[in-house]
């Protein structure tokens, strides 16, 4: 089974995402990856944001769990900023992007208000993004919201 730890990291009324062009797509995904062995989630998360965004974040709490049926697990952490500039991610991926290589494409740090999110049915995962929506009428959930999808 795969692991996943991605983090939603909110300032001015904007959330952070990285937007995607792969293989013909368009789509935008909140930053995070692969939990490597002998890793927390946790340190996935905080390692995954410095590689991505260029920054460091302090995990305020587990907000959401998905399970894709026995294929993947992905969780995603509220964090805040402790320092860095956005923008400046230096992980794997920014090294290998290609834009004409299907497999690779291109990895691109936005802030995307959150009023918009719901303009956008390309913002993955459609859980997390509706959580992030949802909070800005309701605020966060008390509890862990554990949400179960076919593995795709």
């Amino acid at each position: 089974m795969r692991h996943r730890a991605g983090v939603i990291l909110i300032e001015d009324g904007k959330v952070a995402l990285i937007e995607r062009h792969r293989a013909g797509m368009h789509y935008f995904v909140f930053p995070g990856g692969g939990v490597d062995k002998g890793e927390t989630p946790e340190q996935a998360a905080v390692r995954e944001t410095e590689e991505e965004l260029g920054l460091q974040v302090e995990i305020t709490r587990k907000l959401i769990t998905i399970h894709f049926g026995q294929v993947s697990l992905q969780n995603y952490f509220l964090v805040t900023r402790l320092s860095g500039e956005f923008g400046t991610g230096t992980g794997e991926e920014f090294e290998h992007q290609r834009p004409d290589d299907p497999k690779h494409g291109t990895y691109l740090p936005i802030w995307m208000p959150i009023e918009e999110l719901s303009e956008h049915d390309n913002v993955h995962p459609a859980a997390v993004t509706n959580l992030v929506f949802k909070s800005l009428r309701e605020g966060w959930p008390k509890e862990l919201v554990e949400v179960y999808e076919e593995a795709q």
